[in-house]
């Protein structure tokens, strides 16, 4: 479809064409499709992802984790406090920097990964598109959070 020309919507105010709309709408919906997946291992969908970045690579700084889950401190904070509570991770500080807080995944935490990995398929699905279609979505979204995220640098540089 290169070169294909769009004219633009009729109304460009309309709430139908705001991709910021598409956007908040999916998120929540796909996010709700979650709840009920999640819930037998006791988290919510924020909890989840600090678990799959965990999963991932651990122990962690409370800095580095913030930034593969692109939330600020003051937001993972809260979260890491209560999957803390729930006896599925620790915190200490770090050995190789005191200044650091690391965040490490208690056995308990580990072994829920067995669990969690019912999870993608019981949400694709849920969704009941093809895993090519997700796939492709994903990679679109990626593109579009990279596009925003090098907008709001280039807003956020001092002349």
């Amino acid at each position: 479809m290169a070169g294909t020309k769009i004219t633009p919507p009729e109304n460009p105010l309309a709430l139908e064409h705001q991709v910021c709309f598409a956007l908040a709408v999916a998120a929540r919906t796909v996010i709700a499709l979650y709840r009920p997946v999640l819930e037998p291992m006791g988290l919510t969908h924020p909890q989840y992802l600090v678990m799959l970045a965990l999963w991932e690579r651990e122990p962690v700084s409370v800095k580095d984790l913030s930034g593969m889950l692109q939330l600020e401190p003051a937001t993972l904070s809260p979260l890491l406090k209560r999957l803390e509570a729930a006896g599925l991770l620790s915190r200490a500080r770090s050995v190789m920097d005191e200044r650091s807080l690391a965040v490490s995944l208690t056995d308990e935490g580990r072994a829920l990964r067995d669990q969690a990995l019912e999870v993608p398929p019981a949400i694709v699905q849920r969704l009941g598109l093809d895993l090519g279609e997700l796939m492709d979505l994903h990679d679109r979204l990626t593109m579009v959070i990279t596009a925003a995220t090098t907008e709001q640098k280039t807003e956020q540089k001092p002349e």
